[in-house]
């Protein structure tokens, strides 16, 4: 009889889950999927015509940068900036890649030096990138999302 009334009681309490309702279920294993996704990371970077995506995420972002660099540095080839004074800086330019791969200019951070210097270093900097080759957007659980991104341009003129 002791069994018997001990086997009640665990079953009982094991059996409280059985009380919760698919709802609360499903609110339980979507709250706990959302605390594992990282939201300030994508699965897979943008990518170009150039770059190959059943390569590994390292890779892609490898492709993705060197396109980005390449892209800057033949747009950039033809122009000539002329200053009064050497300048040794970093400015850094945050853009948007949207759901579907265009490009937008969020902010191009900068000192009043090269803005005195350099009047129209951020219409050539935009236009650089409003000119980048058609890209894929980038993937969070393989659905297209937007991506923030922050590019340095190293001023050197010494």
């Amino acid at each position: 009889m002791r069994i018997v009334l001990i086997l009640c009681i665990f079953f009982l309490v094991v059996s409280c889950d059985l009380f919760i309702t698919k709802e609360e279920k499903t609110q339980q294993l979507v709250t706990r999927e959302l605390q594992e996704i990282n939201f300030n990371e994508v699965d897979q970077f943008p990518l170009f015509e150039n770059c190959d995506e059943t390569d590994s995420k390292e890779e892609n972002i490898e492709c993705f940068q060197e396109t980005l660099l390449r892209h800057f540095s033949t747009s950039l080839e033809g122009f000539e900036f002329v200053l009064k004074e050497e300048v040794l800086d970093t400015l850094y330019v945050d853009f948007l890649m949207d759901k579907m791969g265009a490009v937008s200019v969020l902010d191009i951070e900068h000192n009043a030096i090269v803005e005195e210097q350099i009047p129209e270093f951020d219409a050539v900097i935009t236009r650089c990138l409003l000119t980048l080759p058609q890209a894929s957007p980038a993937l969070k659980r393989g659905i297209p999302i937007r991506a923030k991104f922050r590019i340095p341009i190293v001023l050197n003129t010494k």
